[in-house]
């Protein structure tokens, strides 16, 4: 199937932003990357506007435009809005340009607007249809054929005024080709799904982008006042042109995705009859789309309004058989996952209970059971959901932080508690955490360190301190978290290898003081020993030389 929209899928941040605004939630997540579903997609470009990341890009068909003036003669329709997309321009300095790139000449699709118009009014002076959905939208018809076949018989079968424009075009100059211009990207599957009147859709960036390829520049040119189908692209510009002599009917706006759905399920209950609504996809209608340069409705609207003269453009009439357009149903399946299906989905989100169901939203659906539905049929992953998330990740850090033997304690930057750990209150000797939330860190704790932390923006690692009011050794790890500005302290207590270490200390000490008292004695009877060979020695020598002396004197 065609891709209009691309993904650039480095850019994709898992916001769901795209998700959340799409009328028909024609994305799918898949490894964290979001993609289109070409089947359900209508191309409003909600996705293409809303994506904060730039992450989608539409296709390009300059290659395809510049074959085709290769190859002969190419025609241009300019939608309305460019006087409000190219503001100071005018038709004839567009046109003077476009001539510049090698385009025979270009002229306003609200000459095939007024074709259209009138055939509207033609519908409901006969009363053709109780109700009448207006036709020119693309994302609108697209809508009806896929997600709401059931409001077709409401849809007026008559072609765009793209569509009319192109097939006069090609009736005045034979043998030409057509390229049309504007805001919208549904056009571009507009003329490759009923072709033959288009043979390329370009957008105003592929137009702009084209012009500063070849170093031109769409000169200023005051525009003069003209037919009444300039009014077309702006909210309510369809029924300013319309004559609505039909006192009997309502005539109604509804502009935005999401309005066009409330509408049409209004349409098929039947509580809307007797009427004809003027639908477009995007907000404040053509000049909101995707591919206008600004999205200042209010500005644009105020623009096209200066330049939409009260009387119609003179055009041939083609006769409602030229202007039918067959618009079948387009159905995409859509699997219904059966309830057991949603239950087990839910329970595995953590959705036990009905009040589990929160209805957030910031997985882009509505509700839980449509985001259970969503994953049951391969377009969301469970991971998308924001509470189940948090619950995870707050029970994953829980189960952590209760468990660990060490003691966590967290204060904000005015050193106030704002979370302690069932080991922190063991060696801090707290009874319940709910006593010291909130609190002073230095109602139970020396709160210098975490000071100097703050100050600092240093971590500290492994500090020893000596608790005395708790009789406890620690080691402190302080870590600052910048994001938060939060103090995260970490306590191991070290009671017992420093009460063993000094112990096995006073072991030594001891076994030191025996040893030199051991020490002591011995040298004292050595002493003693010495002293009293040395005495005995004495008295023999004495003894000895009396005798010797004796024998000498015999």
């Amino acid at each position: 199937m065609t891709e209009y929209f691309k993904l650039k899928k480095a850019n994709c941040k898992n916001c769901h932003k795209c998700i959340r605004h799409c009328p028909v939630k024609a994305i799918r997540f898949s490894e964290s990357q979001a993609q289109i579903v070409q089947s359900d997609c209508i191309l409003c470009g909600e996705c293409f506007i809303t994506c904060p990341q730039n992450a989608k890009s539409i296709r390009s068909d300059l290659k395809r435009a510049k074959e085709l003036l290769a190859a002969g003669e190419v025609w241009v329709s300019l939608a309305p809005s460019v006087l409000a997309n190219y503001e100071g321009a005018s038709i004839r300095s567009i046109d003077q340009t476009l001539q510049k790139l090698g385009f025979a000449g270009a002229e306003e699709t609200a000459l095939g607007a007024t074709m259209v118009k009138r055939r509207y009014d033609e519908m409901v002076d006969q009363g053709e249809q109780d109700v009448i959905i207006s036709s020119c939208c693309h994302s609108v018809n697209t809508l009806i054929q896929k997600h709401y076949p059931a409001a077709l018989p409401y849809l007026a079968k008559v072609a765009s005024p793209m569509m009319a424009h192109c097939s006069d075009l090609k009736e005045r100059h034979p043998g030409a080709k057509t390229v049309f211009i504007g805001p919208c990207v549904s056009k571009k599957a507009e003329a490759e799904q009923y072709p033959g009147p288009v043979d390329c859709v370009l957008t105003f960036e592929e137009l702009s982008g084209w012009l500063e390829e070849e170093g031109l520049a769409i000169p200023a040119d005051p525009e003069q006042v003209s037919g009444t189908a300039r009014f077309f692209p702006i909210s309510g510009g369809i029924l300013r042109t319309m004559e609505c002599n039909r006192k009997d009917y309502s005539y109604m706006v509804v502009d935005g995705t999401t309005q066009c759905v409330e509408a049409l399920e209004e349409v098929i209950q039947g509580r809307l009859s007797h009427c004809f609504i003027e639908m477009s996809a995007c907000r404040g209608g053509c000049v909101g789309g995707p591919a206008m340069h600004t999205r200042t409705i209010m500005h644009h609207t105020s623009r096209i309004s200066g330049v939409a003269g009260p009387q119609d453009f003179t055009v041939s009439d083609p006769g409602a058989n030229k202007l039918y357009k067959e618009m079948p149903p387009l159905p995409s399946f859509q699997p219904k996952p059966g309830s057991k299906a949603i239950e087990e989905v839910l329970r595995k989100m953590g959705k036990t209970l009905p009040e589990h169901e929160l209805n957030c939203g910031t997985c882009g659906y509505d509700t839980c059971r449509d985001k259970a539905v969503a994953i049951l049929t391969g377009k969301a992953e469970i991971e998308m959901c924001l509470p189940y998330l948090m619950e995870k990740a707050q029970s994953f850090s829980d189960s952590i932080i209760g468990n660990t033997p060490n003691g966590i304690i967290v204060v904000n930057e005015l050193t106030e508690i704002q979370q302690i750990n069932p080991a922190a209150c063991r060696l801090l000797n707290i009874k319940h955490p709910q006593d010291v939330l909130n609190r002073q860190l230095v109602c139970v704790l020396d709160p210098t360190p975490f000071l100097d932390v703050q100050f600092s923006k240093k971590t500290l690692l492994e500090k020893h301190l000596y608790l005395a009011e708790y009789d406890r050794y620690i080691t402190i790890t302080i870590v600052r978290d910048s994001a938060s500005g939060l103090l995260i302290g970490i306590l191991r207590d070290i009671t017992e290898e420093e009460k063993a270490r000094n112990s096995q200390e006073e072991l030594g000490r001891k076994t030191i003081e025996i040893t030199d008292q051991v020490i002591q004695k011995q040298m004292r009877t050595v002493q003693e020993i010495a002293s009293l060979l040395g005495e005995t020695t004495a008295e023999t020598k004495v003894a000895l030389t009396k005798l010797k002396e004796t024998l000498r004197n015999e």
